[in-house]
């Protein structure tokens, strides 16, 4: 008989015992996260390997839930948009210009395919790693222009877990995906980074150039970031 466990950030975990096993195997479907244990597991064993294995499941359970990408799927954000469409191809083609990809797709693409979702899902990743490249740092430049808050260098990465860091010697590192985000929250994210050039903790005086800066709407855009929610 199945147990169900609830994880706040993994969703349902069903567990199944099986009398063949040696070892917790973990899947991701898209309706839970399914494994199979040992007879006599404990829970507490389970919880333990839940949680050294967090980061894996939490983007296999991300993948599993993801809609794929087919003729249906787009993206329209403020500084990124991409499309797919049907032609009279032998081959998958792409055309770009700084912020617009249009995928031409060949006719009976078979889009249940696995092969051909991994292989759009890492064609869109790279278009938003290339116009990031273009985009990002040139609007970090204007606004620590503008703000007086100078930094050393920056660099673009495929982070999902952060939207952006800088260090202690004041290099910024922003995530490609910051493209999806409207561009009230991109700058947000870049003024945040810049913030930490000279306030490298998120104390109160933190929180005081953040909010001068967003022209006192810190704390709101901070809440708009947390609820967003990637869905590629």
């Amino acid at each position: 008989m199945d147990t169900v466990m609830e994880d706040k950030e993994l969703g349902r975990i069903v567990v199944r015992v099986n009398a063949r096993a040696r070892r917790l195997v973990f899947r991701a479907k898209a309706d839970a996260l399914y494994v199979s244990v040992p007879p006599g597991t404990a829970a507490e064993e389970l919880r333990r390997a839940v949680d050294k294995l967090r980061d894996k499941l939490r983007e296999a359970r991300r993948k599993a839930v993801l809609p794929p990408i087919d003729l249906n799927f787009s993206i329209d954000a403020d500084c990124f948009k991409l499309s797919l469409v049907e032609g009279e191809t032998e081959r998958f083609l792409a055309t770009s210009r700084p912020g617009f990809v249009r995928i031409v797709c060949p006719s009976g693409t078979d889009f249940t395919d696995g092969r051909v979702q991994e292989w759009l899902r890492k064609v869109v990743g790279e278009a938003l790693r290339r116009n990031a490249k273009l985009i990002l740092p040139a609007r970090l430049k204007r606004l620590s222009e503008r703000c007086g808050l100078p930094y050393r260098s920056v660099k673009i990465n495929s982070s999902r877990g952060r939207w952006g860091s800088c260090s202690a010697r004041k290099d910024i590192n922003l995530s490609f995906y910051l493209l999806l985000l409207p561009s009230r929250l991109i700058d947000y994210v870049l003024l945040h980074e810049l913030c930490h050039t000279r306030e490298m903790n998120h104390g109160e005086r933190f929180w005081e150039l953040l909010n001068r800066l967003t022209d006192k709407r810190a704390s709101a855009l901070r809440l708009e970031l947390k609820n967003f929610r990637l869905d590629f």
